[in-house]
């Protein structure tokens, strides 16, 4: 699997999302994507007690750890990439997690308008 290339929305380069945890479709703590990545895993957000909340009665259990992938569970806090369609799931129910765009790859642009992750950036 090869990524795409590395720009970020705002069209720099692609900044880290978080290596504590160990975030990425390639857990290498970017949010990388390529072809295999049906989910886009491209935004970058960090993670508040009401989107775990949501994510979780929504099928996607982001805070109970799995170590059988090596997945420690999330805190309110933490950074990861999450899937740019659940994302704006996330933010069409009001509950969309703050986002670095700096850190979000810019093929999250095929799915979420810039205008609408701007509204949503961290500071």
């Amino acid at each position: 699997m090869i990524p795409l290339p590395s720009r970020n929305v705002l069209g720099g380069a692609l900044k880290p999302c978080s290596t504590a945890p160990l975030t990425g479709y390639f857990r290498n703590g970017h949010c990388d994507t390529c072809a295999h990545d049906e989910g886009c895993h491209t935004v970058c957000v960090e993670v508040t007690a009401e989107f775990l909340v949501f994510s979780r009665v929504s099928g996607n259990d982001l805070s109970t750890p799995v170590p059988k992938y090596d997945f420690p569970g999330l805190q309110p806090g933490d950074r990861w990439c999450v899937c740019a369609a659940r994302w704006l799931e996330c933010v069409e129910a009001g509950f969309a997690a703050p986002v670095a765009l700096a850190c979000t790859h810019q093929r999250t642009l095929e799915i979420v308008p810039l205008a609408v992750l701007q509204e949503h950036a961290t500071a």
